[in-house]
């Protein structure tokens, strides 16, 4: 199992929307900015169930196993993670047309990052993005939280 990866906070400040952007597009295979949705109090999140197919991730128990290992992360490096791994829910339609509730969250930049940086690296879609992630966020990360 891999181990969380630790994430000293006071090593990311500044970090623009546009940043971002960018990052995505380097990185080519993901673009959060397009994933990206704003709650009720102008906050950006973006939904773990929208960015776990950017990720590589086909099921979501194994997504939910890196996310598992982000909040462990997030805590270690001092960061509640309630700020930034929001629990909430999803309504999905099911194949007889019928919908329910399935689990998700809402997650801060910060937190994105984190499940890039503790996921599955031998998937390429991790492994190509996870230097990306790190040289961008480590050097100008502003992650306000998300539970305003």
């Amino acid at each position: 199992m891999n181990k969380p990866v630790n994430i000293d906070m006071n090593e990311k400040h500044g970090m623009q929307p546009k940043d971002l952007e960018i990052m995505a597009s380097a990185a080519g295979s993901i673009n959060l900015e397009d994933v990206k949705k704003t709650n009720t109090h102008g906050a950006e999140y973006w939904s773990a169930r929208d960015l776990q197919p950017l990720l590589g991730y086909s099921q979501w128990r194994r997504f939910e196993q890196a996310i598992k290992r982000a909040q462990v992360s997030c805590k270690q490096s001092g960061n509640d993670p309630g700020h930034h791994f929001a629990g909430a829910g999803k309504m999905v339609e099911l194949g007889s047309g019928s919908v329910r509730e399935v689990p998700d969250f809402h997650l801060s930049r910060f937190a994105c990052y984190l499940i890039a940086q503790n996921g599955d690296s031998r998937k390429p879609e991790i492994a190509q993005d996870q230097n990306k992630f790190r040289e961008t966020f480590l050097c100008c990360l502003h992650s306000p939280s998300i539970s305003n």
